[in-house]
């Protein structure tokens, strides 16, 4: 059974077509040799790598679609590996994706087709006699894009006569001193503590009388 798959290799940032068509061709005969379809090959270019490869900051991006069954795929790849001129290549199934792609447009557009036509213009209202339509001129006024009519000039204009000027009074407020108090200094009188003496008791002496002992025989 064929599917869709996406072939991306990276050769060398100086590479040639001289070297890059014979890396395609390889994809493509043994494509055709299973009698499946190429696609679409587009050549990127130059680009920045997300690490380094072999030293290398740049490659050089080739990007190949085709329909094929599977046994195609591990060949394909074989082939890339002993390509000293490849530095890096990956092999994406997308018919899977291309099929849910396809689900999500049709759905969409079941839904724009259940949506309800636009509703149509109003229709004109019938013209009634005497009255005006939008845009029309009417008689006496000036046409569309006419001058308008210069303003009466100040010659024709009547002078009214000088409002009288009123001078107000100059009210000058009064100055009022303020009194200045002098706080009178309370003098607190100086309490003299008495010194008491106290007297110094002596006590009385109490003499203890001597008792004889009697004389030993």
């Amino acid at each position: 059974m064929n599917r869709i798959y996406e072939e991306m290799f990276i050769v060398r940032p100086d590479a040639t077509d001289e070297v890059i068509d014979p890396l395609v061709e390889i994809i493509t005969k043994e494509v055709l040799s299973k009698e499946g379809t190429i696609d679409k090959v587009e050549k990127w270019g130059k680009r920045r790598l997300a690490y380094k490869l072999e030293k290398l900051d740049h490659g050089y991006y080739v990007l190949v679609q085709f329909t094929c069954p599977a046994a195609s795929v591990k060949e394909i790849e074989r082939r890339l590996r002993v390509q000293d001129a490849v530095l890096k290549f990956i092999t994406v199934r997308i018919d899977e994706r291309l099929k849910v792609a396809e689900k999500r447009k049709k759905k969409a557009d079941k839904r724009a087709a259940r949506k309800p036509p636009p509703a149509p213009m109003p229709a004109a209202a019938p013209l009634v006699p005497g009255a005006v339509l939008p845009g029309a001129v009417l008689p006496g006024a000036p046409a569309p894009g006419a001058p308008m009519p210069a303003a009466p000039s100040a010659a024709l204009a009547p002078v009214l006569p000088d409002a009288p000027v009123v001078e107000t009074p100059v009210v000058e407020t009064p100055v009022v001193a303020t009194p200045v108090v002098e706080t009178p200094v309370v003098e607190t009188p100086v309490v003299e503590t008495p010194v008491v003496e106290t007297p110094v008791v002596e006590p009385p002496v109490v003499e203890t009388p001597a008792a004889d002992k009697p004389a030993a025989e």
